[in-house]
């Protein structure tokens, strides 16, 4: 059976993580909530901006749980949902641990949309999902005026083994697994200057899951000491909250950070996001970046969709660790260094 193809980054005005609330104003905003207190199970929470929250179990399980939803980043309905999926699964990784159940969340406008567009996204989602060796069970949608999608993830971690953005000790390697650029790339995607063709290797990076625990033995992975993703807030904010989470400086260098093909083409001919502007506001006052032509500080700033793992590491494993990495993950290499808390909180040189 054939159906009419619809450009889903038409039906909407941002996608991806580029449509995040900026983090200026969410943090604005959760300042003035009253959360209920912690109980003391609670091992990780919103504080620190991590990527999942975590609650003891017992002494040797731990729940982690996390959702991410976004509107079209791409096109073809199946890779927006192999994309999401990718995207929300990974929070769960990037605390070290493995997803075990996934829920959807889907918002879907009925009189515009075909119901063959939800079918496709479902089912890339549901191969991602089987992929993370975990199990869809279910979810919510409501009739809504834009598409939107995502997952609620649950999953597991020794409570002794876990990883928070608040590690990162001095002397230790940064590791990025993925690429830089997909923001620039997808707006010229929506604004049709490019099409899925001419940036399928960032497509192919933004929906590989982020499994690195299965990739890597015990042994190196007791040599991270932190991890975060990097997703809307730029590599500049996630790097940032990393350092502020363990009160260091992070040293990066700049020429080591991986990009995909056409990323400074499009940062150069204005393919940009609000993300871009934003992000830049919200780290501007605590790194340094002065040293960077204009293309490498949009690019650090730009926002990832499904972007890699940044990876604090022992020096004394970071290389063996970036070897193991690289049979799946082809762009991961060492970006830079951890350096005691220095005025700022990342140095870009």
């Amino acid at each position: 059976m054939s159906f009419e193809k619809i450009a889903l980054t038409q039906t909407v005005q941002k996608g991806g993580c580029a449509a995040k609330v900026a983090a200026t104003e969410l943090r604005q905003i959760l300042q003035q909530v009253q959360f209920p207190a912690a109980h003391p199970e609670l091992l990780v929470d919103g504080g620190l901006f991590d990527d999942a929250a975590i609650y003891k179990v017992d002494e040797n399980t731990a729940l982690v749980q996390t959702l991410d939803f976004f509107t079209p980043i791409v096109n073809t309905p199946m890779l927006f949902g192999e994309i999401a999926a990718a995207n929300a699964l990974s929070d769960v990784y990037a605390m070290g641990g493995r997803p075990r159940t996934a829920m959807a969340i889907l918002a879907f406008p009925l009189s515009t949309l075909p119901g063959h567009v939800v079918v496709d996204i479902l089912q890339g989602a549901s191969r991602k999902i089987a992929e993370a060796g975990a199990n869809f069970v279910g979810g919510h949608s409501i009739d809504d005026d834009t598409l939107k999608f995502g997952l609620s993830v649950t999953g597991f971690v020794n409570p002794n083994q876990l990883w928070t953005n608040a590690g990162a000790k001095t002397g230790d390697h940064l590791i990025l697994t993925k690429a830089l650029g997909t923001g620039a790339l997808t707006a010229a995607l929506k604004r049709q200057a490019l099409d899925e063709e001419d940036i399928m290797e960032s497509l192919q990076s933004m929906a590989m899951i982020n499994n690195v625990v299965d990739l890597i033995s015990n042994e190196l992975k007791s040599g991270i000491h932190a991890a975060t993703d990097i997703t809307g807030f730029g590599f500049s904010g996630h790097a940032m909250q990393m350092a502020n989470a363990s009160q260091v400086t992070l040293m990066i260098d700049s020429k080591q950070l991986p990009r995909f093909g056409r990323v400074l083409h499009c940062l150069e001919n204005g393919f940009l996001t609000k993300a871009h502007h934003t992000n830049r506001s919200y780290t501007s006052p605590h790194i340094i970046a002065s040293d960077l032509d204009d293309l490498d500080q949009l690019l650090i700033h730009d926002p990832q969709t499904s972007g890699g793992l940044l990876l604090s590491v022992s020096p004394k494993r970071s290389d063996i660790m970036v070897e193991a990495l690289q049979e799946k993950f082809k762009s991961a290499k060492i970006v830079g260094e951890v350096l005691p808390y220095c005025d700022k909180a990342v140095i870009f040189e």
